[in-house]
């Protein structure tokens, strides 16, 4: 049986990114709309149209309450800074039988040192050993260090234009 990474407190992991500071990442909380909320915020413009496809001002309600949703089919590995208090990056999966959907946001002063890397690939190892065989993203065109992130982590089964965003189908077993 599938079970959701809920514990924050039994599930810590220590993060090395490619460069810059280690970091902890713990599961979101189920219901966990502060955390989800502190990393909105601190994204820019630009980074929450690249994780949303589109213009983001601001989350609804129902928006807010689904990506703070965790479940067995709805997980979620949420970064925090060196000193553990302020989340900076999130990476989350739904899962659909053996295929599961990824996103990730890393905040705009952490991006480029790895973090979003370590995240995603530690979220696709959870989901791997969860049984998921498959990852699929819906990824801005524009969003070259998405793209190139997703590559490097699985092996590449497609990559197609979904109306202006790239959808991409990747292996991960």
């Amino acid at each position: 049986m599938r079970q959701a990474l809920t514990d924050g407190s039994s599930s810590t992991r220590y993060l090395t990114p490619e460069r810059g500071a280690s970091v902890t990442a713990r599961p979101l909380r189920h219901g966990d709309v502060r955390t989800v909320i502190g990393i909105f915020d601190r994204l820019s413009d630009r980074s929450r149209r690249y994780r949303f496809n589109g213009p983001k001002p601001c989350l609804s309600r129902s928006e807010l309450i689904q990506l703070a949703t965790v479940n067995a089919d709805r997980q979620a590995l949420v970064a925090y800074a060196e000193d553990g208090r302020d989340p900076v990056g999130i990476a989350q999966f739904v899962r659909d039988g053996d295929s599961a959907e990824i996103a990730f946001a890393v905040v705009d002063e952490y991006q480029r040192r790895g973090i979003g890397s370590a995240l995603v690939a530690q979220l696709m190892a959870d989901a791997r050993a969860d049984g998921v065989r498959e990852m699929t993203a819906l990824v801005s065109a524009g969003n070259t260090a998405a793209l190139t992130l997703l590559r490097r982590m699985a092996s590449a089964l497609s990559v197609s234009y979904e109306g202006s965003e790239l959808a991409v189908r990747a292996a991960i077993a």
